[in-house]
């Protein structure tokens, strides 16, 4: 099974008054890891960096703020040091510093500061969030069944930004199953995004007896989930035999 993927991402470049503040637009690290963005004010040069956290869908919250001319930063309700902490680089240029990577870290996170030339907040702007990843699962085959076996099969399309990683579980009737799984390396296609298969092995009796088994794969704060029982395979069974009498 593949590690954790903590996915934080920082918005696009956006231009208020004459200040420009840049970020790098993705930054994709494993759990347990320490992950570092930066963030430049651009023409501002006496004024804090402020650091926000937004998970998709819910509000920015304030994570900390910090000056070239302190010696530490302040911290928003809920963040603290050593896991949350900034430097800077020069009078205009700052750095987070995310420290034991949790996958509740995976978010947007933006800074901003305050334009005193312009007198007004300077930001980035929330543009673009990671997309789900989106499943395929296929059943057992007839030719498995008819020899004893059972596998079901399920393909992950992820978005180039995941750089691959994924955590790919299986789940039997809700309950997280531990053994008979085959998660593969991901595979980047031709248009750059991947696909990773995972392929979980299975007694022909839990197929007949109507389990419904549910493959999950989480990338980031995202997460895809996708059943398959045998009733819904002789659903579509009957209806394509159904469909091509009828053609």
């Amino acid at each position: 099974m593949l590690g954790t993927l903590c996915t934080l991402i920082t918005a696009l470049t956006c231009v208020s008054g004459v200040t420009v503040v840049t970020q790098k637009p993705v930054v994709t690290v494993r759990r347990g890891e320490t992950a570092t963005m930066d963030c430049n004010l651009g023409t501002v040069t006496n004024s804090a960096a402020r650091w926000y956290k937004q998970i998709p869908g819910g509000v920015p919250q304030f994570v900390l703020y910090f000056h070239h001319g302190s010696s530490s930063p302040g911290y928003g309700s809920g963040f603290s040091s050593p896991k949350f902490t900034s430097t800077h680089q020069s009078t205009s240029d700052y750095r987070l510093i995310i420290n034991n990577i949790e996958e509740g870290d995976s978010a947007v996170y933006y800074c901003n500061t305050w334009d005193s030339s312009v007198k007004q907040w300077v930001s980035q702007v929330k543009c673009s969030s990671l997309s789900p990843p989106v499943l395929t699962v296929f059943p057992p085959s007839s030719a498995e069944l008819q020899s004893n076996k059972a596998s079901l099969a399920c393909l992950a399309a992820l978005p180039s930004q995941s750089k691959g990683f994924a955590d790919v579980t299986w789940l039997g009737d809700g309950c997280l199953v531990s053994s008979g799984i085959s998660t593969s390396t991901a595979v980047q296609l031709s248009d750059q995004t991947f696909q990773i298969s995972s392929y979980l092995s299975i007694k022909p009796s839990q197929w007949i007896r109507e389990k419904v088994f549910t493959c999950k794969v989480s990338l980031g704060s995202q997460t895809s989930e996708k059943n398959v029982t045998m009733s819904d395979c002789l659903f579509l069974l009957v209806f394509s035999k159904v469909k091509g009498r009828n053609e």
